[in-house]
């Protein structure tokens, strides 16, 4: 194959500080798929590509025959518009493959930039409510939670909506969503411990919120040795994590109850069996309508989903539960890392979002805070030693998964 003809360095470094920008934006799951990719391009145009990354910046470096050249670029790392991420490994691999040059890649990437959600927002709203209807059965498999979720749903994605039109909202979104669904829950529904725990009732609307998939990243980019971005993505985790916290509080105050109101027993089950397996279908609609993902790959989505549920249920039954989220992650990360290698398939992230949500990570830490919070210690530390013992078994899942499905690296060609 002829090796591509070098750009030169202004062109090619304009072009892929772009690229870097668009995929710091979404990567809220790691950076591993930034480097890669940035790094891919440069190849593909004749130059190579180094990246110093942080959760939020990067520092490219850029070689060509015709100089070096050094620039750095910020995003704020998120996962809400995943056809991004799509459209982006798309692009690479027909620059790959040399079907477009520097000069239309750049033109695509204008366009991908440019595109609108492709979603209108009533269906991000609606999405947002499926999220959370679909996870509410892991919480209490209760018709009440259905309901209650609902509402409470559709109230935390009104806000998530108008977030995107209100800057100002979305830096304290996290508090705002959690001070307003805390409110309504204690005033309204906690109106008996026969209907569980307030928290069990909040946390399906929050759970949209909760920093779950931030927290795994975290641990597995530490685990990768990427300790840096590791380290500060899991220190954002937390400060995510607290102002929920702190949200659930305040709306104690705001009505009056006594923390010790905040207990962590669920209600009785009264959920047929066939509501519980339908509920996944519900969650996945509302994944790809809530984080951007293109339509055509809900049933590859769904897949993954019953695969994770039923590898975790199957292996929990054996060996116990960290031992099932364990074994759950590896073999979703595994699958995920087979199917993504064509370049025409969806990105890994995209495979691995829904898929990594059934784990259910976040809330752990969520519950185990509020408990502690009413005074509930010995069930309060509970919590949180499961959320951490959950978070380290799914980041070596996916890393184990990751590595086993992984390529061999192919030897230098003989000059």
């Amino acid at each position: 194959m002829k090796p591509p003809a070098a750009a030169g360095p202004d062109e090619l470094t304009a072009f892929l500080a772009r690229l870097t920008t668009v995929l710091l934006g979404v990567s809220g799951e790691g950076a591993e798929i930034v480097d890669r990719t940035v790094t891919t391009a440069a190849r593909a145009c004749g130059g190579e590509a180094t990246l110093l990354l942080v959760p939020d910046a990067a520092v490219l470096t850029v070689r060509t025959p015709g100089g070096e050249r050094t620039t750095t670029v910020r995003a704020f790392p998120e996962v809400f518009r995943l056809d991004r991420v799509v459209a982006v490994k798309a692009l690479v691999a027909d620059l790959t493959a040399g079907r477009v040059g520097l000069a239309g890649a750049a033109r695509r990437l204008d366009r991908i930039e440019a595109a609108p959600a492709p979603y209108p927002w009533p269906l991000k709203l609606l999405g947002i409510v499926l999220f959370s209807l679909g996870f509410a059965p892991l919480m209490q498999p209760t018709w009440y939670e259905i309901g209650t979720t609902g509402v409470l749903a559709a109230i935390a994605a009104a806000l998530a909506v108008a977030a995107d039109r209100l800057p100002r909202l979305a830096r304290v979104l996290p508090l705002v969503v959690s001070v307003t669904v805390s409110v309504v829950t204690l005033v309204f529904f906690a109106d008996t411990p026969a209907r569980g725990g307030p928290v069990l009732l909040m946390l399906p609307a929050l759970f949209f919120f909760v920093p779950g998939d931030y927290l795994s990243a975290a641990a597995a980019e530490l685990g990768a040795g990427r300790l840096t971005t590791g380290a500060i993505r899991l220190v954002y985790s937390a400060f995510l994590l607290v102002q929920l916290y702190v949200g659930v509080l305040l709306g104690l105050y705001v009505t009056d109850t006594p923390a010790r109101a905040l207990f962590d027993v669920a209600a009785e089950a009264d959920l047929p069996r066939w509501a519980l397996f339908l509920s996944w279908i519900v969650f996945t609609a509302g994944t790809v309508l809530a984080f951007a993902v293109p339509a055509r790959l809900f049933w590859p989505l769904l897949a993954l989903v019953y695969l994770t549920v039923g590898v975790q249920s199957l292996v929990t039954k054996l060996i116990g539960e960290t031992g099932g989220t364990f074994v759950a992650a590896a073999v979703l990360a595994a699958t995920a890392t087979l199917l993504t290698r064509r370049p025409d398939r969806p990105p890994r992230l995209v495979l691995l979002l829904p898929g990594f949500f059934t784990l259910t990570v976040g809330s752990l830490g969520m519950r185990g805070l509020t408990t502690l919070a009413g005074g509930h210690v010995i069930a309060g530390f509970r919590d949180l030693l499961q959320l951490v013992t959950t978070v380290v078994a799914i980041a070596a899942g996916l890393l184990l998964g990751a590595t086993l499905a992984a390529r061999s690296p192919q030897p230098e060609p003989a000059p």
